[in-house]
């Protein structure tokens, strides 16, 4: 005789089959996740964090000459060694690094690195102590045809967003009787080596807080530095105008020119793009002339270093993304680094470091 099955074997049926099949779903969406979270091919991996701000290296014909100047000029700053170097340290942990040699150093052809800045707590009170003390203050131009200031808020303020006027706008800010702002802003004095350093405030605090660049492709060096470096963009120039990517990166210079600036004929400042490692920015124009940037090692801004956790991680990336390597891996004291090319011919130091800065 065949046995009917009750109500409740019936029920455990179900449930047997309804359990299985929720099992059977999870295991499929465990390994649909499992596939979809795992590499690609040729896709990023890297997920290192992006590297600090280490070191501006200059080269000078005196340093402890030029480490007194910039102590004097900028008094949050001590003197310090790294790694058997001289040194300069900020308040921010950021170090200026100095190699003596023989000759003046390079400055001219331009090179990317166009200058270094300070931020100082008053613009107006600092220009006047630099005064004072026989610091030279270099001299804005604010038409093409003459005229001059210091600090760039005692002339006519740029507008959108540019740091700067064209000639047919100075004309309007004339006709309108606009009228400079007064107050902080930016000016610029030389220093050891013929060095150009920009004094910026007026700011919280008094520290070391950008190198100022050029580059060829501007947007397209930005995107090296986010693909390469990991690098932050500054939140200012987040979202600001057309998405840009390796397609649509080279974008012709500006065709006016722009005051004030440190040349009579003016300067470019479109397009401008830039990153930040850290607390230091690096903020960078289209080169101003024709030809094209020459390296910096040797220069007076010899390279640029950056400070990064597992060095050989690092190696690994950059040389699996045929990034050129100038140099390395190497010592320096107790700390292994490497030395790279970044996008128009600036070197880039990864120093991976375990000791810091010690003051004299």
């Amino acid at each position: 005789m065949r046995r009917i099955p009750t109500r409740r074997a019936r029920a455990g049926v179900a449930y047997s089959e309804a359990m299985k099949t929720r099992v059977l779903g999870a295991l499929s969406l465990l390994a649909l996740f499992a596939f979809s979270a795992a590499p690609r091919a040729g896709a990023q991996t890297d997920a290192a964090p992006a590297p600090g701000f280490h070191h501006l290296h200059l080269n000078s014909m005196n340093p402890d000459a030029a480490i007194a100047f910039y102590t004097r000029a900028f008094p949050t700053t001590s003197k310090a060694t790294w790694s058997g170097l001289p040194a300069l340290t900020s308040p921010n942990n950021v170090l200026v690094l100095f190699t003596r040699v023989d000759q003046p150093p390079a400055t001219q052809p331009q090179t990317a690195v166009w200058h270094f800045g300070w931020h100082v707590t008053s613009e107006r009170l600092a220009m006047a102590r630099l005064r004072a003390d026989g610091v030279t203050l270099l001299p804005l131009y604010i038409t093409g045809e003459g005229g001059t200031v210091n600090i760039n808020s005692d002339t006519w303020p740029g507008t959108g967003g540019v740091l700067g006027l064209t000639k047919a706008q100075i004309e309007e800010a004339k006709k309108n009787n606009v009228k400079p702002a007064g107050g902080p802003g930016f000016a610029y004095i030389r220093g050891p080596d013929d060095a150009l350093i920009e004094v910026q405030g007026d700011m919280p605090a008094e520290r070391f807080n950008h190198v100022h660049m050029y580059q060829e492709d501007p947007f397209c060096a930005q995107l090296w530095y986010q693909k390469h470096l990991n690098a932050a963009v500054p939140q200012g120039r987040r979202g600001a105008g057309e998405t840009r990517t390796e397609a649509n990166c080279k974008v012709p210079r500006g065709a006016d020119r722009t005051w004030p600036a440190l040349e009579v004929d003016g300067m470019y400042r479109t397009p401008s793009a830039g990153v930040v490692f850290g607390d230091v920015a690096m903020n960078w124009y289209m080169r101003q002339g024709d030809p094209p940037l020459v390296a910096t090692r040797g220069h007076l801004v010899d390279h640029i270093a950056l400070s990064v956790t597992g060095l050989d991680r690092w190696i690994a990336k950059l040389r699996g993304e045929n990034v050129k390597t100038l140099d390395g891996p190497y010592t320096i004291g107790d700390a292994r680094a490497i030395m790279i090319e970044g996008p128009s011919r600036e070197a880039i130091e990864l120093v991976e470091t375990r000791t810091g800065p010690s003051s004299e």
